[in-house]
């Protein structure tokens, strides 16, 4: 998949509330969510594993406690594509 340039990056994380672009190379998007606890976090990465088997893209998660950090790239491709905000979309629904 090819990498987004600049403009298409600004406008996609226009529309992504609470993520932000972590530079490269290579470049990446991530978030960070805070929930009640533990159980709470683990339940929301149990969803964001499901939502990830299911577009076969895969985000880098972080869990400390309460947290958990949600960084997404394209390895394959080395950088940002359609795919990793079209995966945060759906994390966010």
């Amino acid at each position: 998949m090819a990498l987004l340039d600049e403009t298409s990056i600004e406008r996609e994380l226009a529309a992504l509330p609470g993520w932000r672009r972590e530079p490269g190379p290579p470049d990446r998007i991530a978030r960070l969510y805070a929930f009640a606890g533990f159980p709470a976090a683990i339940a929301f990465v149990n969803r964001v594993a499901a939502l990830a088997e299911e577009a076969d893209h895969h985000p880098d998660i972080h869990v400390s406690y309460d947290k958990v950090r949600l960084v997404l790239w394209s390895h394959d491709s080395g950088g940002l594509t359609a795919r990793d905000f079209r995966l945060a979309r759906r994390i966010d629904s």
